[in-house]
């Protein structure tokens, strides 16, 4: 989903952002053949200072290259369903002309207004609750689940390394966070992979949802990597690791998932090395002691 702040103020940037889908149209903007299907032939585009560079506003609508057809279809009706809450908004996915989610390789939502303040992380992680509450019922799709399906950028299979499903790559770190995996009891769900910086706040407004990477993992593990994030590279004291995720069922199991995710995905991004070491060395430290 694009970056739909109004300020143009971009999400968390240290986490490596997820690419952007093959054949994207990198940094151009959007065509006018593009435009038009979505409704703003004629508005110049902006460039927005987040979304990796590829996301624009047109008037009342923010277009980014999609994450593929199945994702982009199937998450974009998902959230044209789903129903605002006190506790949280999504950004209204855009229709083209025709009533499709894509025009070439682009997708659209509505401007929202807000900025990101990846210093709430209370705020955050209330709003990421609300928001899989809302969705808990929701089923598990096909990219998700289909061995034929599977999406294979770095941040999917990272996700599957840390829960067992691939390998994960040799290294002293992940065998240390392997050996402290155990079993989770917490049934699976659709999450929010990377909420920390995708949380747009307003005055006046509940907080929206946005940028919605989607993995079918136990209820909370949305809300760890949140919290993962917030102490790797936020300043957040480790300290905070529990009390941050206190009532939510084997959250210290899923702190060491998250964890693992993190570091996996840097290493199949090719960018773990030693200051990515020493930036996580004190939460490896607090989620599985030797």
């Amino acid at each position: 989903m694009p970056d739909a702040r109004g300020d143009g103020v971009g999400p968390l940037r240290a986490i490596p952002p997820r690419a952007a889908a093959p054949g994207a149209p990198d940094s151009a903007a959007p065509d006018a053949a593009v435009l038009t299907a979505f409704g703003v032939g004629g508005i110049e585009p902006v460039r927005l200072a987040g979304g990796r560079g590829v996301t624009w506003r047109a008037g009342p609508v923010v277009l980014r290259p999609h994450d593929g057809a199945a994702v982009t279809d199937w998450r974009a009706t998902v959230l044209d369903a789903l129903e605002d809450m006190p506790a949280f908004r999504r950004p209204r996915p855009v229709r083209t002309s025709t009533g499709a989610w894509r025009a070439g390789e682009w997708e659209a939502w509505a401007w929202v207004p807000g900025r990101t303040d990846p210093s709430r992380v209370e705020a955050v992680l209330d709003a990421g609750r609300a928001f899989h509450h809302a969705i808990a019922r929701l089923g598990r799709p096909a990219f998700l689940e289909d061995p034929s399906e599977l999406l294979d950028d770095a941040w999917s299979r990272a996700d599957r390394m840390a829960w067992g499903e691939e390998p994960l790559p040799s290294d002293p770190t992940l065998d240390r966070l392997a050996r402290a995996f155990r079993p989770v009891a917490a049934p699976s769900q659709l999450v929010h992979g990377d909420l920390l910086g995708n949380v747009l706040f307003t005055d006046g407004a509940p907080p929206t949802i946005i940028d919605w990477p989607p993995y079918w993992r136990p209820a909370g593990t949305g809300e760890a990597v949140a919290v993962v994030d917030a102490v790797c590279w936020q300043g957040v004291p480790t300290s905070a690791l529990v009390p941050l995720g206190r009532g939510t069922p084997d959250w210290p199991q899923l702190l060491v998932r998250a964890l693992a995710f993190r570091i996996a995905t840097l290493h199949v991004l090719g960018a773990w090395d030693d200051l990515a070491v020493a930036r996580h060395a004190a939460v490896v430290e607090a989620v599985a002691p030797v």
